[in-house]
C-alpha cells in the first residue's frame, strides 16, 4: 500500500507523531506520500530531512495513495474527504483533537493499525453523501457534504424564512435562525447540538433539524434518503449562508432555490473489525459512566 499523509497543520501535536511514523515507514520500506503543507512543516521544524520531504510530497496525496491517513479531529477528516472527492480513496482518521466521532483511532495506535492494514485486517465503511444543485447559477466551492448542509441567516439580527418541499410536496415554512439537512454521519455533529436524533451511519436517511425555530411545535424530522428536498429562501433583501461541512458560501438574492438529494458517490472510511458504532457513542458521549461522587 501507499499511504497518503495529511493533517491539521495548525495543531502542534501533529508534527512529532507524523515524523515518527515516517521514520517507521522508512525502516520497514513502506511507501508514503506527504501532503505538501505537512512536508513543509516537518522540514521547517527540522524533524525530517528536506530531501525526504521533497521526494515524498504532493499537493494532492489522493492521486498516488491507496489509503489517506488524516491526522487531526473531525474537521480535519472532513477536509481530507473533500480533498479526496469522488475518487473513493479510503480514509483512516487519526485523532489528535478532542471529541473525534469520525477519527477512528488515537494517535498512539497508528503503527499497530497500519500493520493490520498491511495484513488486510480492516473493512471499508461507505458513508452516504448529500449533494446540492442551485437554480440561479451560483457556483459553490463544494457542492456536496458528508455531514450536513446548513442554511443560516447571513449576519442580520432577524430570522430567515425557508420553504421546504419534499419530492414536490410542501412540507413546512421554517422561520428560524436556520435549518440543518444532515446525513446519519452528521447526526452527531451540528444537528446533535440543536436537538437532532443520533442515527447509525448505515441508516438510509436524512435529518431536517431547525436551528432555534420560532414555533415550539417544529421538531427535527427524519426522511428517507431517496427523496429530493427543495429549499426556497423567502426572506427578501436578506443574504443567507449555505454551508457544506463548514465550507460557507454567502448568497444574496431573493427567492433563491436549490435542491438537495443523495449523491452518487460515497466517502469511504477505514474501520477495524472489532470497532462498533455503539462503542464510539459510549466512549465519545460518555454514556454509561457512573458518577461515583453521587453514590
Amino acid at each position: 500500500m501507499i499511504y497518503g499523509i495529511t493533517g491539521n497543520t495548525g495543531k502542534e501535536k501533529l508534527w512529532l507523531p507524523v515524523a515518527q511514523l515516517i521514520g517507521w515507514f522508512m525502516e520497514r520500506g513502506l511507501s508514503f506520500c506527504l501532503h505538501r503543507d505537512v512536508a513543509t512543516g516537518l522540514a521547517e521544524r527540522r524533524l525530517l530531512d528536506p530531501s525526504v520531504c521533497e521526494g515524498h510530497c504532493s499537493s494532492d496525496p489522493a492521486r498516488c495513495a491507496d489509503v489517506i491517513l488524516s491526522f487531526g479531529g473531525d474537521g480535519t477528516l472532513l477536509n481530507s474527504a473533500h480533498e479526496v472527492g469522488a475518487r473513493g480513496v479510503p480514509i483512516l482518521g487519526v485523532n489528535i483533537g478532542r471529541l473525534g466521532f469520525l477519527a477512528e483511532i488515537e494517535v498512539g495506535q497508528v503503527q499497530q493499525t497500519i500493520e493490520r492494514l498491511e495484513d488486510g485486517d480492516y473493512k471499508v465503511d461507505r458513508r452516504m453523501v448529500l449533494q446540492v444543485e442551485m437554480d440561479n447559477g451560483v457556483q459553490l466551492e463544494t457542492s456536496w457534504a458528508l455531514n450536513e448542509f446548513v442554511i443560516e441567516r447571513g449576519g442580520a439580527a432577524k430570522l430567515i424564512s425557508i420553504d421546504i418541499s419534499v419530492d414536490g410536496e410542501p412540507l413546512n415554512t421554517y422561520w428560524a435562525d436556520g435549518l440543518i439537512i444532515a446525513t446519519p454521519t452528521g447526526s452527531t455533529a451540528y444537528s446533535l447540538s440543536t436537538g437532532g436524533p443520533i442515527m447509525m451511519p448505515g441508516c438510509g436517511a436524512m435529518i431536517l433539524t431547525p436551528i432555534a425555530p420560532h414555533m415550539l411545535t417544529v421538531r427535527p424530522l427524519v426522511l428517507p434518503d431517496t427523496v429530493e428536498i427543495e429549499a426556497a429562501i423567502r426572506s427578501e433583501h436578506q443574504p443567507f449562508v449555505l454551508a457544506a461541512d463548514g465550507f460557507s458560501h454567502l448568497i444574496e438574492g431573493a427567492q433563491t432555490r436549490f435542491r438537495i438529494r443523495r449523491a452518487q458517490h460515497t466517502v469511504n472510511l477505514i474501520k477495524l473489525p472489532e470497532q462498533h458504532y455503539f462503542q464510539t457513542i459510549r466512549s465519545k458521549l460518555m454514556w454509561g459512566l457512573r458518577n461515583e461522587k453521587a453514590l
